[in-house]
């Protein structure tokens, strides 16, 4: 039924795209021109409404009905799904008429066409999570109703606004949720650490609060960030102890962690690595980090390296390796019975 309800939506637009421009009769007067728009906007005949009230501003832009006519054409276009022209319509009532007793119905609706602009013909008729996708609409639309409700607290309008911005700073959150397991799951864990506590510090009272927090915890555990860790598991286990992640009190990582071995090392189920194995919690970045310390030091003149009595340079012993010796036997047996 879905796939019917596509394929007449999509002959109706071709139909529509393929037809000619409405001739408006020049001799209709300004009274006559708005009445016959005011017919069409209530016929759903958004097109023909369309071009009656251009016609009406340009016209008579001086006459009795050209604010309004103006303000409709906003309305004409939302209806007839052309986002950017109604946008650029109320844009432009704004800046022409800022004291209008009713330029609040224009930062509206110039709102509700960025909050409905992502809602195409996919997601009318397709279960698709708006939560993953691009959210410049609905960020658009939450600061354009936020600036309708900061103007204009006691407009009419001003209560829908306002529910509409919930679900959208809902939105908003969750979408950094989302971004976040990307990023863990690329092992870009200094990224999902900021991104989750973004929406910690930006997002407070939504639902995705607990999941930032779970989000910053486990990344701050694979950077072995104890610290950091523990108060943020702290903090998700006395405000969401029924969270997702909390198993009997426990922190349960909803990325499994990645395994960064060779294809070869794969291949060869560990026989043969091609780079050592790292100790219980090292991390490359660590080793990394390491070998950059050594080699500033080792770039160190040494009339800049502190001496004995003597005047020789004072070197520091080297750090005792833990990996000893094995044997040709633990080599035969592949460490089986080390």
């Amino acid at each position: 039924m879905q796939v019917k309800h596509l394929l007449l939506i999509a002959i109706l637009a071709l139909t529509a795209a393929c037809s000619s421009k409405e001739v408006v009769d020049e001799n209709l007067s300004e009274a006559e021109l708005y009445q016959q728009a005011q017919t069409d906007l209530d016929n759903n005949s958004y097109t023909s409404a369309t071009a009656k009230l251009k016609a009406l501003e340009s016209r008579y832009p001086f006459g009795r009905y050209a604010d309004q006519a103006q303000l409709e054409l906003i309305y004409a276009n939302y209806k007839n799904a052309e986002p950017e022209a109604a946008k650029s319509a109320a844009e432009r009532f704004i800046r022409l008429h800022p004291q209008h007793p009713n330029v609040d119905y224009a930062y509206y609706l110039k709102g509700l066409t960025s909050f409905d602009q992502d809602v195409g013909l996919l997601a009318r008729f397709l279960p698709l999570d708006m939560t993953k996708r691009d959210p410049g609409a609905a960020r658009d639309s939450y600061n354009e109703f936020a600036q309708l409700t900061s103007r204009y607290p006691n407009s009419r309008y001003a209560p829908d606004a306002k529910q509409r911005m919930i679900y959208l700073r809902n939105l908003l959150a969750a979408y950094e949720i989302h971004v976040a397991d990307y990023y863990l799951t690329r092992q870009a864990y200094v990224a999902a650490a900021n991104r989750g506590r973004y929406v910690v510090e930006n997002f407070q009272e939504t639902p995705s609060v607990g999941d930032g927090l779970a989000v910053m915890t486990e990344a701050y555990q694979r950077l072995h960030l104890d610290e950091l860790a523990n108060t943020s598991l702290e903090t998700l286990k006395l405000n969401y102890p029924n969270h997702p992640s909390l198993q009997d009190g426990q922190f349960v990582p909803r990325v499994a962690e990645a395994d960064n071995r060779s294809f070869l090392s794969k291949a060869t189920l560990g026989l043969i690595e091609s780079r050592p194995p790292l100790p219980p919690g090292e991390t490359r970045a660590n080793q990394d980090v390491q070998k950059q310390y050594q080699d500033a030091k080792d770039a160190i003149p040494n009339d800049l390296k502190p001496k004995d009595e003597n005047g020789d340079v004072i070197e520091e012993p080297e750090p005792e390796s833990s990996n000893t010796d094995r044997s040709w036997f633990s080599y035969m047996t592949f460490g089986v019975f080390d």
